[in-house]
């Protein structure tokens, strides 16, 4: 931004309207200027409602309103924090300062972006899809590629957390590894048991075959998140020869392996 977009902080469309056409031009690349535009014409015409115009001696509601300055707050814009400076108007009745109709809407774009994605997860829990996207639709004016993004951005950070997570913590005895094929995908998962007994999803990685170099890949990975191995851990596995290769790879005289019985009994 330039100085002179920076100066519409508290400006809505009529000071557009009087600026010169570079000005104009340049504020119609930047699509959060005009979105603030927007909102403090929106402001202001709740305000007018109520006070009157600014300087004004002709006040509405027999003058029982006037502006008093302004309060920060912001608007969720396309998934992203708007600042604005949204006036303040004091009831002389009783000096309390009337709240804005119009921000309270405003403020619900903050609440759609978590609405549509409750909507969203509720659907994946019951696989009811087509009437999730259509609820969005309706309900929110979202379309489905909208939908789509908002979803994919959310779920892609709820991963890189999981992926991301310190594990070190987790006292672990020892680590189920198996291969489930999900869309004509592998994907290899490792489930830790703690000295507690409880179960802990350490990871997962998605490849074509359960190969050792790709499984060995995703083991250093967890030791750089603080997997602890160095006492000894007991690896239940498939039976893969990938996985068993990777295995004595990265854990060499640490690691006991337990072929699955359960896998074993399937073969035969």
């Amino acid at each position: 931004m330039t100085e002179s977009t920076e100066k519409i902080t508290r400006r809505n469309f009529t000071w557009l309207f009087e600026q010169p056409l570079d000005l104009k031009v340049q504020i119609l690349q930047q699509h959060l200027s005009i979105c603030q535009l927007v909102i403090n014409q929106i402001l202001e015409e709740e305000v007018k409602h109520l006070s009157g115009e600014r300087y004004s001696h002709q006040k509405p509601h027999e003058g029982r309103y006037s502006r008093y300055g302004f309060n920060p707050g912001s608007v969720n814009i396309g998934g992203r924090k708007l600042k604005v400076e949204v006036p303040k108007v004091v009831d002389n009745s009783d000096g309390s300062f009337q709240s804005l109709e119009s921000y309270r809407e405003l403020k619900k774009l903050d609440d759609m972006d978590e609405a549509a994605m409750q909507a969203v997860l509720h659907g994946l829990s019951t696989r009811d899809y087509q009437g999730v996207i259509d609820h969005l639709e309706e309900g929110f004016g979202l379309s489905k590629s909208s939908v789509s993004s908002k979803f994919i951005k959310a779920s892609a950070e709820c991963l890189r957390e999981f992926e991301d997570r310190d594990i070190s913590h987790h006292k672990l005895l020892a680590v189920f590894i198996d291969g489930k094929y999900l869309q004509r995908q592998q994907i290899i998962i490792a489930l830790g048991i703690t000295e507690r007994g409880e179960k802990v999803v350490l990871g997962f990685v998605q490849t074509t075959t359960e190969n050792s170099i790709a499984v060995s890949e995703f083991f250093k990975g967890l030791k750089q998140r603080g997997m602890q191995w160095q006492q000894g851990l007991l690896f239940i596995t498939d039976g893969s020869r990938g996985i068993k290769k990777a295995i004595e790879q990265e854990f060499a005289q640490t690691a006991i392996i337990q072929r699955c019985i359960w896998h074993k009994e399937k073969t035969y």
